[in-house]
């Protein structure tokens, strides 16, 4: 069969401009030789011409490569440009298609840079078929476009592009998959640091969350899969698609769920500044003294401060000491409630405590009008609450049950017991022992109960220790309706959440309840070691640690934070009614203050400082990455002049950002790889069509 002679024709059209229907565009005649070095290897030749429909123009000057014509452009240069690296084999020769740039005009010259695009033209010759298609390959564009994604040639972005955006909720979505996909040749593989560093910034913990302890273990280094790993250094770097693909089916709902920016919180790291904000802010902050009556408690650190936070999707956040065990002490008042009225109903366990606030001290030996403990929050009515727990069981049995509890609503996470702590307050509790007394002579208990084992449990419970990392899923346990957002395991009754919620906002706080209702608006309890559980429902707990209390018993920086948090946020619970809440945030909901000069301004320096995962979150929001500043300079110009490969991919092929935008200079991003010697940069750029600047202004110059 005789050989096929090629021809590449370079059409200009200028931007937003008519073309002017006495000129022609500029044609490159690609012919291709057999070199005598190899012969089976053609030579693509290059001969640059401007063709005009006008007979008399005299034909431009023409000059050896590496001269300059008479009109001063570099024609090595224009001729390399044009070039485009097309490849030496046939079929990359036949089925490159390249589109440059569509900038504004030039602001020098006031002249519209033109779009080249470069065709490959196959002229029939004898014994040949005629071509049909752009790419003359033999085969129509429309059904080479029908053709299924697994074809021969067909790159993986290509596949998951045609797969496009998969509603199964088993498998992880091709166009989140895309993100991760380094594709260096035609077989391209997932990143595992980027899918993990993507993953981390949107609040979920891939080393430590429960749900994905599966999946860390399939990207595990260990060909066994038995070894439990907790850092990236674990890890695979690299995996192939395929096996990524079914390592993640079993949380690909999750999965999707979070790298979608569909968690609870879309915007979780700019959440945890402000909480951070926050937290600097409380560090000088002096004020109150730790528990006197308890010896252990008045030992402790006063400067200890910690902040956790788990949200009802899992995502958490800590800040300071918060892996430093406490005990909950009157914080377990709020959890008992819980998990008595879980097991028997709000109306048998109200047959031993009332509901109202007291308006006194929490360890006051007092009954409501009712001859019935106030409510669950203080003193008498946690001892009463004590004497409904499991009273069929011996006093060993009710502790393993409830501190069991306990455990599953914080998602198995650290929970203990401090002995030492047990047998300090049983030592100095005169004033609970009246108190159990008085209750007892006044028929508060349910018959036949044994108030020392009572007393014995209520002071166990009080020593039980948690962490403010672990403390945090508790509260998000209650916030979530009484299941464990880490586990997914219900731990509460929905009704048994919402009338423990209940008596917490207006009892928790012991005698500050009232104004942490009207300034915070939130469920809370405190306990005398200086924590304080916050819910905030249907959206996150919190657990804010800090010893030294106030006059009233409460943390004192526990109490600015809540005040400070509900002063930035919009989680006091009546700021949902209209007026007066406007500069608060409500994490919720996407932020939509962010003005384009800034997006811009913050996507620059993304890419710029190689921020990987910032670029992704910009991407699924639909950020336009060809936005310029004042100079014309785009993120790819950063990209390349930082040399950052990875980057420069990311905006090229997941990005799809002009490869050839000219900046007030008239440069591109190629020239900036010339400039700044980035030598893999330059050849990724020819390949993928980028030009030097001088290249488009020719092209212009020969259009008008």
């Amino acid at each position: 069969m005789a050989d096929k002679e090629k021809k590449t024709t370079v059409v200009t059209k200028p931007a937003e401009v008519k073309k002017s229907p006495s000129k022609e565009g500029v044609k490159v005649n690609m012919d291709k030789k057999k070199t005598p070095e190899n012969p089976s290897k053609p030579e693509i030749v290059v001969n640059v011409s401007a063709t005009s429909s006008n007979p008399n123009e005299k034909p431009p000057v023409k000059g050896k490569p590496g001269t300059v014509s008479k009109n001063g452009v570099d024609r090595q240069a224009s001729a390399d440009g044009i070039k485009l690296a097309l490849g030496s084999d046939a079929a990359d020769y036949e089925s490159k298609i390249m589109k440059w740039d569509t900038s504004p005009v030039n602001r020098e010259n006031k002249m519209p840079v033109p779009t080249v695009m470069v065709e490959t033209v196959e002229h029939e010759t004898p014994g040949t078929e005629k071509s049909k298609g752009k790419t003359n390959t033999g085969v129509n564009e429309s059904k080479k476009s029908s053709s299924t994604p697994t074809s021969k040639g067909s790159s993986i972005l290509d596949q998951l592009a045609a797969m496009g955006n998969s509603d199964d909720k088993k498998t992880l979505s091709p166009s989140l998959l895309r993100l991760y996909i380094d594709e260096m040749d035609q077989n391209g593989q997932v990143c595992i640091r980027d899918f993990l560093r993507h993953l981390k910034r949107t609040g979920l913990r891939p080393f430590k969350d429960p749900r994905l302890v599966g999946l860390m273990n399939n990207l595990s280094n260990d060909p066994s899969g038995l070894l439990t790993i907790n850092s990236e250094i674990g890890c695979k770097k690299f995996m192939d698609v395929e096996s990524f693909i079914e390592a993640t089916s079993p949380v690909a709902y999750l999965l999707n769920k979070a790298l979608s920016s569909n968690l609870i919180i879309p915007e979780f790291a700019d959440f945890c500044k402000e909480i951070a904000t926050i937290y600097k802010k409380l560090l000088p902050v002096k004020g109150g003294l730790n528990a006197q009556y308890i010896p252990q408690l008045a030992r402790v650190n006063p400067d200890f401060l910690g902040i956790s936070i788990c949200t009802v999707d899992g995502q958490r956040f800590n800040i300071g000491d918060t892996d430093i065990p406490f005990c909950i002490q009157s914080c377990s008042k709020a959890l008992n409630y819980a998990i008595s009225t879980a097991e028997l109903g709000p109306k048998k366990v109200h047959q031993h405590l009332g509901k109202e606030p007291s308006g006194i001290g929490f360890n006051q030996i007092s009954l409501d009008k009712n001859g019935l403990p106030h409510n669950p929050m203080i003193n008498p009515g946690a001892i009463s609450c004590c004497s409904v727990l499991k009273t069929g069981m011996s006093l060993d049995d009710r502790f393993d049950y409830t501190i069991g509890e306990y455990k599953k609503m914080a998602g198995n996470e650290f929970v203990g017991f401090s002995n030492a702590t047990f047998l300090s307050e049983k030592s100095c509790a005169d004033q609970n022992f009246a108190i159990g007394y008085f209750l007892k002579e006044h028929g508060v208990f349910p018959e036949g109960t044994n108030l020392k084992q009572t007393l014995d449990l209520y002071f166990q419970l009080c020593s039980v220790e948690a962490t403010a990392e672990s403390a945090s899923v508790i509260a998000a346990t209650l916030a979530n309706g009484g299941v464990c957002p880490t586990t997914q395991v219900s731990c509460i009754t929905p009704d048994a959440v919402r009338n423990t919620l209940s008596l917490m906002y207006s009892c928790g706080m012991y005698d500050y309840s009232g104004e942490w209702a009207f300034e915070v608006g939130l469920p809370g309890k405190s306990g005398v070691a200086g924590s304080i559980f916050i819910v905030v429902p249907n959206l996150m707990g919190i657990c804010v640690w800090s010893p030294p209390l106030d006059a009233l018993g409460n943390s004192y920086r526990g109490i600015q934070f809540a005040k400070m948090l509900c002063q930035r946020f919009s989680f006091h619970q009546y700021d949902c009614i209209s007026g007066g809440v406007g500069h608060k945030i409500d994490p919720r909901r996407y932020q939509t203050s962010e003005t384009k000069e800034s997006q811009i301004v913050n996507m620059l320096f993304a890419a710029s400082a190689s921020d990987s995962v910032l670029l992704q979150k910009y991407l699924q929001t639909g950020v336009d990455f060809n936005m310029p500043d004042y100079d014309g300079r785009t993120a790819l110009h950063l990209a390349v002049c930082g040399g950052n490969m990875a980057v420069v991919r990311f905006l090229v092929d997941k990005a799809k950002c002009n490869i050839n935008p000219l900046d007030r200079w008239n440069s591109t991003p190629l020239d900036d790889g010339y400039k700044y010697e980035q030598a893999d940069i330059i050849a990724y750029m020819e390949k993928k069509g980028g030009v030097k600047g001088e290249v488009l202004l020719l092209a212009a110059s020969k259009q008008y």
